[in-house]
C-alpha cells in the first residue's frame, strides 16, 4: 500500500522556514494531556523559551508542530503550524497560530519513528517531514482515549488524570458501574498496593480520591507522598483491575476478594498493604 505523505495533505511551501516541534513528555506532563484540557495550554507549549538560556529554538518563521500521541507508539497528532510574530529577548517567544490549518489541528494522526538521537523539541523540517505518514484523518476532534475495557486498564497515573478531570463520559459510565478489586503498582520499585472499591459511585469514584490527593488515604502511600512528594506518584504509579462485581455485591464479599489478593500476591508482606 502506497503511504500518504505529510505535503499530500498539508499543502506547505518552503520547508525551510519551518523548524519542527515535537511535543513530548517533559518530565511532568504530556502535551497530549495539555491539549485536552485546554488548546490554550498546549499553545503555550510552543511559546515557551528555557528561562535559563532562553535559546532561540525557533529561529524561522513558522512552527510545524506535533504532540506525542502516547496511547499508540511513534504516532503523533497534529498540533498546527504557528508563525513567529517576535523573539523577545529573555522572555517567551510571541506566536500566532495560522488559520489554514486549524481544520486538521487534533484530527490528523501521523507515523513517525523518533529515532533515539534525536534529542530535544526542536528540529529541521526538511530533513524529518519525508519520514512521516498519514495514519488517520479523525472524523471529529481527538478528545481524549476511549474506554479499553476493564481488562485493559493499566494506565500510568498521569494519563489517568486528564480522564478524570474531563469526566470521560465512557469511562465514568463503565467504571462507577462496577464495584472491584483494583492494583497500584510502583514502576521504580515493584511494589503493589491491593485495594477495593465497594460504595457507590464504584471504581470511578474510589480512583477519584487518587487523582484528588495522590494518596487515595492510604496510610503507606501517604508516608510516600510525604517522603517524595505528589510528583512522585503521579510520575511512578500505575493503575489496574483484577476483578469486576456487579453494584449488588455486598461490601463484606468486596472485602473477602481484597483479602484474597492481598495472600495471593504477599502485598502485606512486600508491599504497601497494613492489614
Amino acid at each position: 500500500m502506497t503511504e500518504i505523505k505529510v505535503t499530500d495533505i498539508l499543502q506547505l511551501e518552503e520547508l525551510k522556514k519551518y523548524k519542527l516541534h515535537l511535543g513530548s513528555h517533559d518530565g511532568k506532563s504530556e502535551p497530549l494531556d495539555s491539549y485536552l484540557k485546554d488548546e490554550k495550554e498546549w499553545k503555550r507549549w510552543n511559546e515557551w523559551r528555557n528561562p535559563k538560556t532562553y535559546k532561540n529554538e525557533w529561529n524561522r518563521g513558522y512552527i510545524f508542530s506535533l504532540i506525542d500521541f502516547y496511547p499508540r507508539k511513534n504516532t503523533w497528532l497534529f498540533g498546527g503550524i504557528f508563525k513567529v510574530k517576535n523573539r523577545p529577548d529573555n522572555a517567551n517567544y510571541i506566536i500566532e497560530e495560522i488559520e489554514e490549518y486549524k481544520k486538521y489541528v487534533g484530527k490528523l494522526l501521523l507515523n513517525f519513528k523518533r529515532p533515539s538521537s534525536m534529542r530535544g523539541r526542536s528540529f529541521l523540517l526538511e530533513n524529518q517531514i519525508d519520514k512521516m505518514a498519514i495514519n488517520q484523518l479523525l472524523e471529529h476532534k481527538y478528545t481524549g482515549e476511549v474506554f479499553p475495557g476493564f481488562d485493559s486498564i493499566n494506565h500510568d497515573f498521569y494519563h489517568l488524570v486528564n480522564i478524570f478531570k474531563l469526566e470521560k463520559f465512557d469511562w465514568e459510565t463503565a467504571l462507577e458501574s462496577v464495584k472491584g478489586i483494583y492494583l497500584l503498582t510502583n514502576k521504580e520499585t515493584g511494589k503493589s498496593y491491593i485495594g477495593s472499591a465497594y460504595s457507590d459511585g464504584g471504581i470511578w469514584s474510589r480512583w477519584s480520591q487518587y487523582i484528588n490527593t495522590s494518596h487515595g488515604w492510604n496510610e503507606q502511600i501517604i508516608a510516600l507522598v510525604k517522603e517524595k512528594g505528589e510528583e512522585y506518584i503521579r510520575k511512578n504509579f500505575k493503575f489496574s483491575i483484577l476483578e469486576i462485581h456487579g453494584m449488588y455485591v455486598s461490601e463484606a464479599e468486596i472485602k473477602k476478594r481484597e483479602s484474597y489478593w492481598k495472600e495471593k500476591l504477599m502485598t502485606r508482606e512486600h508491599g504497601y498493604n497494613s492489614n
